[in-house]
Formats: C-alpha cells, structure tokens, sequence
C-alpha cells in the first residue's frame, strides 16, 4: 500500500532526488565519450584547464578581498576597531566567495566526473600510461615504484602498493556511481549497499572540489581505511596532477604533517583530524599550525562518524601542575566499602518492602512509594531493582513518587534521603553522603567533622571581628583556608569513589586490561584506549579496582567531534546505513540522505528487525 501510493506521488524523496541527478549523469558519459579521442597529455590537461576557469570566476571577488586586507593593513596598529569592521566584511566576502566556489563547480561537474571516469578507464585497459614528464612526476617518482621518468616521458603502471601489498587497477564507474558523486559533491549523505564501490564513488567529488586549491578531507574511521585508501585512489589523482596525503603516516605538529594539509586531497583519521585541530589551538604562533581552512569534509561511515562518536569528547589534556594525594583512595577505600555494604543491605530491606506493600495496592508516596523511591535513590543500578521496575506499571507508580517528592523544589526530599547513607542522583552523575552515612564512616576518636566543610564565610568573618592582632588573623585565616582544601580534596575523594562502586560497573562502562582501567564507549562497546575519566573519577575506579593509580590530569583543550565537523563549509559522507539515522543527521547538521539505487537490482529482502524481550519466546516461535 505504502509503495502504490509511493508511485502515485511520483516515488519518494530518494527517488526524486536521484531522477534530478540523472540528467548530469547523461551529460558525464557524453563528455566521457567525447574524453576517450584525447590523448593522456591532454587529458591531463583538463585539470589546468578547469583550475584556470576557477581562477577567472573567481577573480573578481578576490580582487576585492584582497583591496580590503590592503586596507586593513595600511591602517595604523592602534586603530584596532577599524581593522575589526573591514575584517568582518573580509570574512563575509570570504562566504560569497565559497558560494561562487560551488556555483563554478556545479557547472564543471559534468566534465570533471568525466575525466576521472576516463582515467579510471585508461588505467583499467593499460598496464602503462605514457604522458609527458611534470615536475610532480619527477617528485613522486623518487618516492613510488609504479612511477618511472623515461626521457622526457613519465610511465604510470596500473599496479602499485597499497595497504602492504600489490592492487591492480580494474574500476570503472557505473551509472549508479556517478550519481553517488553528485550526491556527495551536493553536500548531502550518499546511502550505498555495501559491495556498490563507495571508495571508488569518492574520487569523484574528491577531485572536483580539490580544483579549488581549498583542501579536501577524506575521513575514514581507523587509520588501516585511511592509509588504503590514499594509496589505492592516490595514483589516478596524481596522475591529473592533484597533491594526496595521508595525515596518519605522519608525526603530529611535524612539517611532514602540515604538508600532509596543504596537499589537494588528506586522507585521515576523525580522531586525527580533531586532535590536530586542538594542537592548532594550543599553538603560540600561527606558522605552528598544521591545519588549514575548514572547507569540505568527505566521511566514510558518517553514521557511525557524525552520531555514534559525535558527542564524546576529544580531550588532550596534561599535569595539573602540583602533587596529588593519590594514596589518599587507597586510604579512604575500605571505609567506602564498608559505607556501600550497608547501603546495599539498606536497599535490599527497603525494595522487600516495596515489593510487599505495592502487592498490596499501597503505592502511596508517603509509603509503598517511598519505600521504592529510597532502593531507587540508594541504588539506581541494584539489579533486583532494575528487574522490578521492568514489571509491567511499576516504573510509572516510582515516577509519581519522584513528583511529589520533587515537588515544590524537593521540600519533601530530605524523607527520603534521611534514611540512606548517601543518596544518587544518576541524571546528574551526583553522590552525596547523608548525615547517616558520614557518622557511619567517621571513626571513634576521629574529629566530627571529619568529612564536613567548615563555613568559611561565617568562620573568616568571626576572625575579622576577633581582638586579635593582625598577624595571628592571619595566621589563623591561613589554617583555616588550609583545612578547607583538605577537607574538601577528602570529601570530593569519598564522591569519586562511591560514584566508582555505585555507578560505574567492571565489563559495562569499563574494562580491566593489562592492569590498567580502560574505559568503553557506551554507543559502540569498543575500548577507548589512552582515554580517562577526568575529575579524579578514572582514580576512584583504578582504587576500586587494586592496579597502579596514575597521576591527575587537567583538560587543556576539548572538542566534540559533532562541533568540529560542524565547522566546514560543506560536509558530505557515505555508509551503508544511513536512512535509519536521517532526522538526526538532519537536526543536527542538516545532512540530507539520498538513497543511491545498486547496480544491479537486489534480491535479498531485508525485513525488519525482530526484538524479543525474552529467551522463551524465541524458541517458541522457532
């Protein structure tokens, strides 16, 4: 029904962008056509010859910019705000200038897709292509073995090395191919089947816009796609004379990576990329820096790039600076076991009770529901209590509880915690001791306030108004600010750990390997290795867990992948699995996803997802 009334509309939204395209792709096999009677030397002059009509569309706009910075320039250095005001309208006419950018691009697609595809051919058909010698041949020849200088001739074998072993060139682009290209060059998501030669689809647009001189970004999602790509398409680039890198062959902050940069296309790594853009931002000097403009990013497995790893975080971070008391979780350890032992045996005894009443039909807030909201405050991740609120409209009778108690900004709150030992807020990542739990904890002899924060304005003020001399204020005011930072690295030292024996669980949020703790991404169950818990938290776990704890950190530089992608120009990607992910990828980078048709029509089915809640019921249906 869903498909008839498809048809009756004129096909849906994929459909429709892909039957707007096809009229390009005509186009693309006339040139190629056409392309096939030149010979290499003037095939490979079309790059020349399309950078040239960029140039000329373009030197308009960049005579003004350029008028401009000469102005800024002439002006005095103290007159600061006038060199603000024209550098703004620099980098608006920069944004114009990128619009022109596209509008030549769209109209030398047809033509530049047509080369490549021709060069795919040339290269697929010879075992030798000869053309006459350039100075990039004379370079890359030092360097490659499939490149030889005979004379004054330059020789390209079709087989070369790329991921450590022999390729030999035999892809030629198919219609569907050709579409995938427009797609990407659009600055939307290609979604292909997987086997439909998506690395082949991305020389397409990789070539087009690299005719801009502005940078192109191939993103893979380890280092293994990066280098093989760059090495398996690089050659049919090189030999139309565009610069390719690959950023994770190089060192970080070296020249050999800046160069990596400035080359036409870079091949490499999201995590590279980001982590490079925060080197570039802890940097004295601009000529420190590696990266250049943010224009136009090219994702492999964007789905996987753009929403599964966007929101965590790169972090480069470094000492704090001064010695940290991290013997002080070793030494604070057993009274935090001892305090979540008691805790346990507290919520235990409040969910049978819990149980026993909300059986009973009292669900009363101020009775069965409060007995269910202390097990949940005390332990949300008790897995007694998760099994109990997946019972059909238990987790809804807990939700009425949290709103009376939450109710006239948590007046009636204290109820509920004054029973436990500390209680949790798990939205927020919070734990805090209870009177209860610090009397539990302090040992006999021990100061009272042991684990409680002095009130240093009330306590300083006292000081001030005291008779004595200025000298012992100050001695005093010292000893009390001093007693204030101990009792304040020891109680955020008692949160850290009870959020490690609370909140964080070996084998679901992190891994012991190698006597070392190693945190695992919650989206995707890989490890996530040199990454920490900041805050003194990835400490607490190493404690909980007896290995090595290492020093403190602080953070000096962070990103999200999602916020550093978001800063090109254009943004485009490619993967298999893309539609299911379309309305995220839209809110959030206003991504549109065209579904690209195979080659040859698929015929495997795939159906929906079958999810059961129970080992019972499958094999009852099975």
């Amino acid at each position: 029904m869903i498909g008839f009334i498809s048809k009756l509309f004129g096909g849906n939204k994929s459909e429709k962008d892909v039957k707007k395209i096809q009229p390009q792709v005509g186009k693309i096999n006339t040139f190629f056509e056409q392309y096939k009677s030149l010979s290499n030397d003037q095939l490979r002059n079309k790059t020349q010859e399309f950078k040239e009509r960029i140039r000329q569309h373009l030197a308009a706009i960049d005579d003004v910019i350029q008028r401009k910075k000469d102005e800024a320039e002439a002006l005095a250095s103290i007159d600061i705000n006038q060199k603000d005001v024209i550098y703004r309208e620099v980098d608006e006419l920069k944004k114009d200038r990128d619009k022109q950018i596209e509008e030549i691009l769209e109209q030398i697609l047809p033509e530049a897709f047509a080369v490549v595809k021709e060069t795919a051919r040339r290269f697929k058909e010879n075992s030798r292509i000869e053309s006459t010698v350039t100075e990039l041949d004379k370079t890359l020849s030092v360097k490659k073995d499939h490149i030889t200088i005979e004379g004054e001739k330059s020789v390209f074998s079709n087989t070369w090395k790329a991921a450590g072993g022999d390729v030999t060139w035999n892809m030629l682009h198919y219609d569907v191919q050709l579409i995938g290209g427009a797609v990407l060059h659009s600055g939307k998501i290609a979604e292909m089947a997987t086997g439909e030669g998506k690395t082949l689809v991305s020389t397409l647009p990789a070539y087009l816009n690299a005719l801009a001189g502005e940078g192109v970004h191939i993103v893979t999602v380890n280092d293994y796609l990066a280098r093989r790509d760059s090495e398996w398409n690089g050659p049919i680039f090189e030999w139309l004379g565009i610069t390719v890198d690959c950023i994770d062959k190089h060192e970080p902050n070296s020249d050999a990576r800046r160069s990596a940069y400035n080359a036409d296309i870079t091949y490499g790594t999201n995590n590279e990329f980001g982590f490079d853009y925060l080197r570039d931002n802890m940097v004295h000097n601009p000529d420190e820096m590696v990266q250049r403009k943010h224009h136009f990013a090219m994702v492999d497995e964007v789905d996987s790039v753009l929403i599964d790893d966007a929101r965590t975080p790169l972090i480069i971070s470094g000492p704090i600076g001064h010695s940290d008391n991290t013997q002080q979780f070793f030494d604070l350890k057993p009274r935090i076991e001892k305090l979540v032992e008691a805790q346990k045996k507290a919520v235990n005894q409040y969910l049978i009770d819990a149980k026993k009443k909300i059986t009973e039909g009292n669900d009363d807030p101020k009775d069965g529901g409060l007995s269910l909201m202390r097990a949940h405050r005390g332990l949300p991740k008790n897995g007694a209590l998760i099994k109990f609120l997946s019972e059909p409209g238990i987790r809804v009778k807990l939700q009425k509880s949290e709103n009376y108690y939450l109710a006239d900004q948590q007046k009636e709150m204290p109820k509920v915690d004054e029973e436990l030992y500390f209680h949790i807020d798990e939205k927020n990542n919070q734990v805090d001791l209870t009177d209860k739990g610090i009397n539990l904890i302090t040992r006999s002899g021990e100061d009272p306030e042991f684990f409680i924060l002095p009130d240093i304005a009330t306590k300083l003020a006292e000081i001030d108004k005291g008779s004595l001399e200025t000298e012992e204020k100050l001695r005093q005011k010292e000893a009390l600010l001093n007693e204030y930072s101990v009792k304040a690295d020891r109680i955020h030292t008692v949160q850290q750990l009870l959020k490690a024996y609370t909140l964080f669980d070996k084998d679901t949020e992190y891994v012991v390997m190698d006597e070392a703790v190693k945190i695992v991404d919650e989206q995707t169950g890989r490890i996530l290795d040199g990454r920490r818990y900041s805050d003194g938290l990835h400490q607490a776990i190493e404690a909980k867990e007896n290995v090595k704890i290492e020093a403190s950190t602080q953070t000096y530089a962070t990103v999200t992948l999602q916020n550093y992608f978001r800063m090109y120009h254009k943004l485009c990607g490619m993967t298999g699995t893309a539609e299911t992910e379309a309305a995220e990828l839209w809110d959030i980078y206003k991504l549109d996803v065209v579904t690209v048709p195979t080659n040859l029509k698929a015929i495997r089915k795939d159906e929906q997802d079958l999810v059961y809640k129970t080992k019972r019921k499958i094999q009852s249906r099975y």
